[in-house]
């Protein structure tokens, strides 16, 4: 595994993706080594739950700018991976997202390693177009690393859409897996009454927002609509988790809108403080303006939480609407307020979607369930690889036109 973010370092949704499909995979028989940036406090090599971690402390130097950090962190990304691989070589590659594609490249050249790439996202969709040469150059090495890779595992069909559109990507090269989610982590004795306390009275509600603080995550959108709630309610109150370059704008937003006495901005919280939080609120709001997947959704189905979405990317793949969640229309304050009015007042409809969403995690969204799918990609591409060997992986831009042909026919004749 090649990632640039692993706990601690979270960044975003990838980190959490990255390690628990890792821990899920050793526990299927798969040696799992994953390759990724330093981060303060970390060790240098770990092993966490059966999973190798190599954390790049080879790259001290200060950098003048985003980009130059990426490239000096793909040169550390080879460094660690090319002496992992000459003492016990590696089978193929997994490279999540663009800033590893140097890296994987290199990597499927030199060795003739198979890549299998997840694109949690693309440049264009988080930015609604390429507006300057910087976007365009992200775009640019995101294609060429779904362009270099085997398979292509997308998190949703929102995603399998965009980079057919996006990229000109094969269908035939795209496979969706979604994200997952352990349940069980929300299954811990807890008191509720004293943290509750702390942000709430007995007879007030809890809206509850985790994410970056960015403007796809149309925290904006949700302060817009706290107005028309509390019209109605007064009694609600609002905790928003996370950082970003946009907080600061945000808490001007709530002071313009006079509600900062119902809002709180918390930034950064830990894991358990968040399972916690998750656990008094009433309910969940993910109001994105872009979400290729959306695993807070997840996490609030895991705590039987109702959750109130936007009808945006990969969200509605798994949240159906008054089945599994309530659906708002992305962008529009007053849809949204209106979701959240149903799940804090409709308390029928919403033990019931919240008991329904919680039955999917359990059976279609674990991270168990997810993991086996990988593994079956992972053993189909190795099988396929060898039918044209190291040499010619390493020389081929993309997989074979024939190699699914070749790769079916084979098949057949071992059943036979």
């Amino acid at each position: 595994m090649l990632s640039w973010e692993y706990p601690p370092r979270i960044i975003g949704g990838l980190s959490r993706v990255v390690q628990e499909l890792s821990k899920q995979l050793v526990k299927l028989g798969v040696e799992v080594h994953v390759v990724t940036a330093d981060h303060p406090g970390t060790a240098e090599h770990e092993i966490d739950e059966g999973v190798f971690v190599h954390r790049v402390k080879t790259q001290p130097d200060a950098t003048p700018d985003f980009l130059t950090w990426v490239a000096r962190l793909n040169y550390g990304l080879l460094q660690y991976a090319i002496e992992l691989h000459r003492k016990n070589p590696f089978d193929l590659i997994h490279a999540h997202d663009w800033m590893v594609a140097d890296a994987a490249w290199v990597l499927k050249k030199g060795f003739g390693l198979p890549i299998i790439a997840t694109m949690h996202a693309t440049e264009a969709g988080r930015m609604h177009g390429l507006h300057n040469d910087l976007q365009r150059y992200i775009h640019q090495i995101e294609w060429r690393l779904t362009y270099e890779s085997w398979e292509v595992i997308v998190n949703s069909l929102h995603m399998n859409n965009e980079l057919q559109h996006s990229f000109g990507l094969p269908a035939t090269k795209i496979k969706v897996i979604p994200n997952g989610i352990n349940p069980e982590q929300f299954n811990f004795p807890f008191d509720p009454k004293s943290l509750r306390h702390q942000y709430a009275s007995d007879h007030e509600q809890i809206v509850l927002y985790v994410g970056r603080m960015v403007l796809e995550k149309g925290v904006q959108i949700l302060l817009n609509a706290v107005p028309h709630i509390l019209y109605g309610d007064p009694n609600t109150k609002f905790l928003l988790v996370g950082t970003g370059y946009y907080l600061d704008e945000l808490k001007k937003q709530a002071e313009y809108l006079g509600i900062s006495n119902n809002v709180r901005f918390l930034g950064y919280v830990s894991d358990d403080e968040l399972k916690r939080l998750y656990k008094i609120a009433d309910t969940v709001c993910i109001p994105s303006l872009y979400e290729p997947f959306g695993i807070v959704a997840l996490e609030g189905m895991a705590a039987k939480v109702p959750v109130v979405i936007s009808d945006t990317g990969g969200l509605t793949d798994f949240v159906q609407h008054m089945v599994t969640g309530i659906t708002t229309y992305a962008g529009d304050s007053g849809s949204l307020a209106w979701g959240l009015w149903e799940a804090l007042h409709n308390k029928e409809l919403a033990k019931k979607i919240a008991d329904e969403a919680y039955r999917r995690v359990n059976t279609i969204y674990h991270w168990k369930i997810i993991a086996g799918q990988t593994l079956r990609i992972y053993e189909r591409v190795l099988q396929e690889a060898k039918l044209i060997g190291a040499d010619a992986i390493a020389s081929q831009p993309i997989k074979p036109i024939d190699v699914d042909i070749k790769y079916k026919k084979t098949a057949l004749e071992s059943r036979s």
